[in-house]
């Protein structure tokens, strides 16, 4: 079956990561919201989305297509209701598409929101939608434990070097079983602890000595962990990423730097994010008050129901060291902070700066630095970037229009 995971209605609410990727690419427990369909369904997944962002990201319409709304993640009552559709037919939940069966036209009427050509199948089923960016939070454990079932099934781990200390071991020798390292990956002479959750362990990542991770948590592929490191439940550590210090429940999608000492709770960082040594973040208020986020579908604070909720940075942003966060600050794509007290709670896209001002961050000193900084992973950026870039600038001016 052919995928075609679809942004819809929530993707405002999933900025600043959609600024620069799909729905479906956004990363949640240890893979990206279409990877998990591709595993669920056994098939091939691309994007249906909008702007320069469609030129970037490919979308392969074939004879029989499973449309699936990118904002939804899958499980198995979910999976085996979708499988059941027939050409022309429609998943859908309290009038909000779900899933459709069909062809190339199709297409079109998904984009246009008039469904009445498709035939409707209600699904009464739970699900989760990630429909805001914060809720990656409070999901992203559950999500780590899932995927590690779903992709560890029916193979074996590399085995453990006599080296690590797996806390837990001595009571229940089978409590190794929820450690899965890949292939190439070094693990030495550090404590893994998967007593409360699995511990995921990616192709070719690095584990340096003395690092203490307790699961359930996620290192991706080519990751590399600093020496002394605390990771705690809840962290995934996205695709050639390098962190050290202490991270708690945090999402790092990929190719991002938080290398030196420092806390990072509660979070999301897009892709090539650098935080700078002794950067940290305050996942809770001193009064214990809910925390409220900037909401760009809104484009004001909204109340997010969390108690624990730190910062959330869009791709190419970046701050110097010792800088600190407030709880529910939101830095925006391509921007520069710099300098003494706390940031303010939203930061728009390319400006440079911090507390004492901003100034605009101009579009070709983004490009420039990201340049270096993806060369150094062995990336180009490409023109279909550059284009994606000039798109989020022009669009965030509005957001810039009022710093001094």
């Amino acid at each position: 079956m052919n995928l075609i995971l679809f942004d819809n209605q929530y993707r405002e609410g999933m900025l600043p990561l959609c600024f620069t990727r799909p729905q479906a690419a956004i990363r949640i427990g240890i893979l990206s919201i279409k990877e998990k369909w591709e595993h669920w369904l056994n098939g091939i997944g691309s994007y249906l989305t909008s702007g320069k962002l469609a030129n970037k990201f490919e979308l392969i319409l074939a004879e029989d297509n499973l449309y699936i709304s990118a904002s939804t993640l899958p499980n198995q009552k979910l999976v085996e209701a979708v499988k059941k559709l027939d050409v022309g037919q429609a998943l859908f939940q309290k009038g909000e598409l779900i899933a459709a069966r069909g062809g190339a036209d199709l297409k079109e009427v998904i984009t246009s929101g008039d469904y009445a050509p498709i035939a409707v199948v209600e699904y009464e089923g739970d699900f989760t939608l990630i429909d805001k960016i914060y809720k990656l939070i409070p999901h992203n454990q559950d999500e780590i434990k899932q995927d590690f079932k779903l992709i560890t099934k029916g193979r074996q781990s590399q085995p453990i070097d006599e080296t690590v200390t797996v806390v837990g071991a001595h009571k229940n020798p089978q409590i190794t079983e929820q450690i899965f390292i890949e292939e190439g990956a070094e693990v030495e002479y550090c404590y893994l602890n998967p007593q409360d959750g699995p511990i995921y362990i990616g192709k070719n990542a690095k584990i340096l000595e003395g690092a203490m991770m307790r699961g359930p948590i996620a290192v991706c592929e080519s990751s590399q962990i600093s020496m002394g490191a605390k990771i705690l439940p809840g962290a995934t550590i996205g695709p050639w990423s390098k962190v050290g210090g202490e991270v708690s429940n945090t999402v790092i999608t990929g190719y991002s730097n938080k290398v030196h000492d420092g806390y990072l709770g509660d979070s999301v960082l897009g892709e090539w994010c650098n935080l700078g040594a002794d950067t940290n973040t305050s996942n809770l208020k001193n009064d214990f008050a809910m925390v409220k986020l900037w909401d760009y579908s809104t484009e004001r604070f909204g109340k997010t129901g969390l108690q624990f909720c730190g910062l959330v940075m869009g791709d190419y942003s970046r701050c110097a060291i010792n800088t600190s966060f407030n709880s529910g600050t939101v830095v925006g794509v391509g921007s520069n902070i710099f300098g003494s007290g706390f940031p303010r709670n939203f930061v728009p896209s390319f400006v440079i700066g911090g507390p004492q001002g901003y100034k605009v961050n101009q579009l070709k000193a983004v490009e420039k630095t990201g340049r270096m900084a993806m060369a150094r992973r062995h990336v180009e950026l490409k023109e279909e970037d550059v284009q994606v870039l000039e798109e989020v600038f022009n669009f965030t001016q509005k957001y810039r229009a009022s710093l001094r």
